[in-house]
């Protein structure tokens, strides 16, 4: 179920990335995402007139700005918060998904970003902005742990390829062990970034 406290504008945008982060952009369709929604098909031309790409193009924003919240979320939950622990949580959050749920489902932007020759230009700027999204208050809280301004942005960039591409062995081999090694082998290079006190 895609959520009662949501609006059935929201529940939509919010199931299509449900069903592209399983089923990828072209395999999902618009019925299919009012169905999972629970929201009247007619709807769908209402909300987003601009059909497929235009609902696709909103899911991966959504995404892009979810992980990206989730950055304060994760500090939040350190007690003394390091960029290793970071990195730590961000994986977390996929092994435990899989270990509860199974490794059907990835990162919907990564999945948008496959499908962008059959989605449209538009949906690869979207997934080009969702990865921004994510990417900028990361590098921020890099930075507020220590991380000199100039090398924040690339070890962000460094942090979500290596989680991307550690969920997709990881659903391909069935084992969270791709996800375990990037958090062990990327966590010392991350606090090593980290500038010592004056």
């Amino acid at each position: 179920m895609a959520g009662s406290r949501r609006g059935p504008r929201e529940r939509m945008v919010f199931s299509a990335a449900q069903l592209i982060r399983r089923d990828g952009v072209a395999a999902t369709g618009m019925r299919d995402v009012a169905a999972h929604a629970e929201a009247p098909r007619g709807s769908l031309q209402h909300y987003f007139p601009g059909g497929k790409e235009q609902l696709v193009n909103e899911a991966v924003a959504w995404a892009g700005r979810y992980a990206g919240n989730r950055i304060a979320r994760f500090l939040a939950e350190q007690d003394r918060p390091t960029p290793s622990g970071l990195f730590a949580a961000m994986v977390r959050q996929w092994t435990d998904e899989y270990g509860t749920s199974g490794f059907d489902r990835g990162c919907p932007v990564a999945a948008a970003t496959v499908d962008c020759a059959a989605a449209g230009t538009s949906t690869r700027e979207a997934a080009a902005a969702a990865f921004v999204a994510w990417r900028a208050p990361l590098a921020a809280a890099l930075t507020d742990l220590g991380v000199p301004a100039e090398r924040a942005d690339s070890l962000a960039t460094v942090m979500i390829s290596a989680l991307e591409g550690a969920i997709l062995l990881a659903r391909a081999e069935r084992d969270v062990a791709p996800l375990t090694t990037v958090a062990r082998e990327l966590g010392p290079l991350l606090d090593a970034a980290v500038r010592p006190p004056a």
